[in-house]
């Protein structure tokens, strides 16, 4: 498996320094699981942070509050409990690969065949995994083969990662692994290759743009 399209270089360095929003570090976890390179960008720049610590000289605790000890624990602990798991390579038995790499299987609770899959509009299909009011969201779709999503633009960044499948778009293929980074400059109508349903990640920051009056008005319930 050859990848052709990575996030943006400033998404993997935010990641590996813990300041991505769950949705956002979700998707950079799930791509770094399939993809070495971006695997060991991230690896290269937690080592640089770490060694950026080290230069840092400690604090005299006697200039700190008298709970400050306490409230170092409450946060390392609150860190630890809130963080999404940490990327891994696949790991599946020969021959039973999973679509779903970890940790998106865990968010997702199965890998795809075990999921329940909710309609979306008329044409796709999704699993909600991270819905947040005023955060960036989290899910799973699926797109029959051959099919075209919605032509739409977007009022803020989508990246759309596709673990199994393939789908054209603005004339590039995106295929297992790949990402693509959608902003507020781009219009387009993306389109399932033949063969498989094409099944993605997609994480947004703001509400799309549809040009269609049937998906401008089931957007409110499908909260996409």
């Amino acid at each position: 498996m050859t990848i052709h399209h990575h996030p943006e270089d400033e998404l993997i360095v935010a990641y590996a320094a813990g300041e991505l929003d769950e949705a956002w570090s979700l998707l950079i976890a799930t791509h770094a699981a399939l993809c070495p390179a971006c695997r060991s960008q991230i690896q290269t720049a937690e080592a640089l942070g770490a060694a950026l610590l080290e230069d840092i000289p400690p604090a005299e605790m006697a200039t700190l509050a008298d709970d400050a000890f306490e409230k170092t624990l409450a946060r390392a602990a609150l860190t630890v409990d809130d963080s999404p798991p940490v990327s891994n390579p696949l790991s599946a038995a020969p021959g039973d690969v999973p679509v779903l790499p970890q940790p998106l299987r865990g968010y997702a609770g199965g890998d795809v065949g075990s999921l329940k899959w909710r309609r979306l509009g008329s044409s796709a299909f999704h699993v909600p995994l991270v819905a947040r009011r005023g955060a960036p969201t989290a899910r799973l779709l699926r797109i029959p083969a051959g099919t075209a999503v919605p032509e739409h633009g977007h009022n803020g960044l989508e990246l759309t990662m596709v673990l199994a499948g393939s789908f054209v778009d603005e004339g590039a293929r995106f295929a297992r692994g790949d990402v693509e980074t959608a902003d507020s400059d781009l219009e387009h109508q993306p389109r399932a290759e033949a063969g498989t349903d094409c099944i993605c990640l997609a994480v947004t920051d703001a509400p799309l743009r549809f040009r269609g009056p049937i998906a401008r008005l089931v957007q409110p319930f499908i909260g996409i």
